[in-house]
């Protein structure tokens, strides 16, 4: 689940909140306190209501009181660990003697008031986890990003892969994949040296995110001088064109005497077939593309191939 925002450090709209309490006045004064710090509130009558709420709608943060009719916090706080894993839950209680601090935190809660609580007391445990969401959200996006070419890397194209297949397969739009390679890239290396090779791997990135479609396609620097393309709303023909830009905009750039690379590049449309999974069905598909690629190498380097499968 993407959530819609992690915290004011990172976006002025603020955090998406849901409060749960079965007692109105404490509803009320939730949702005042968390109103007033600028973050968006949602407020739930008992814990079936918030799981409901939840289901509608992605929340940052979740804060629950624990003795509910129906579903306490206790089972609400699993239910949301198992179901929206980066929603944080904050339980307050004015049972500590029946729940206590160690209890909530085992069962994956981030933090724990006791009722009656103050205005600041509760400010400053939201901003302690919106600050902490802010710094994880951080660290994953530079382990998803190619320090050199500023591209995704192979761990973000995993991820997001799944992520387009799934939407095509619901939104019934066609998706195809590109698998690209630098030609010669080693002899490349070894007659004008390392430095030189990083440059050019950053030139193929920079020419890519030109030639694709802006905030559509998603380019990923898939390891070494491999690199991957995934295209959504698009047909056989249209990626094809784009290959063939790429291949145009790679061969017109300016180059050393000594520079011999080129681009071997291999495009396979997703595929969705009965009884296998959606993960073999992935696998199938950078198969049949990377398949492409080795028949672009083969026959002679420099050129496109397109998986015959439709």
């Amino acid at each position: 689940m993407i959530t819609s925002g992690y915290s004011k450090i990172a976006f002025d709209e603020g955090a998406r909140i849901l409060v749960v309490d079965d007692d109105p006045v404490v509803l009320d004064l939730l949702q005042g306190f968390v109103s007033s710090f600028g973050h968006e509130c949602v407020r739930a009558a008992d814990g079936l209501a918030a799981l409901e709420a939840m289901a509608n709608q992605p929340f940052d943060i979740v804060i629950t009181d624990m003795v509910m009719p129906g579903m306490d916090g206790m089972e609400l706080l699993r239910e949301i660990r198992t179901r929206y894993p980066e929603t944080d839950v904050i339980v307050v209680t004015g049972h500590p003697a029946t729940f206590s601090f160690t209890d909530v935190i085992r069962a994956g809660a981030v933090d724990f008031i006791v009722k009656p609580f103050l205005k600041d007391e509760l400010e400053a445990k939201i901003n302690r986890v919106l600050r902490e969401r802010f710094i994880i959200r951080q660290l994953e996006q530079l382990s998803m990003r190619d320090p050199l070419t500023n591209l995704e890397n192979r761990r973000a194209f995993d991820i997001r892969i799944r992520d387009e297949v799934v939407r095509a397969h619901r939104q019934k739009y066609p998706l195809f994949l590109a698998m690209i390679d630098v030609d010669r890239f080693k002899s490349f290396n070894d007659t004008l040296g390392h430095p030189a090779g990083d440059r050019l791997l950053q030139e193929v990135a920079d020419i890519m995110s030109t030639c694709v479609r802006r905030k559509v396609d998603l380019v990923f620097r898939y390891g070494g001088d491999e690199f991957a393309i995934i295209f959504p709303h698009i047909d056989r023909e249209q990626a094809e064109a784009v290959g063939r830009r790429l291949l145009r905009c790679f061969g017109e750039r300016p180059r050393d005497e000594r520079d011999q690379t080129g681009l071997s590049i291999g495009i396979a449309q997703f595929v969705r077939r009965e009884g296998r999974s959606l993960d073999e069905d992935i696998e199938d598909c950078i198969s049949r593309a990377d398949k492409a690629l080795y028949a672009a190498k083969q026959g002679g380097r420099d050129q496109l191939r397109m998986d015959p499968v439709c």
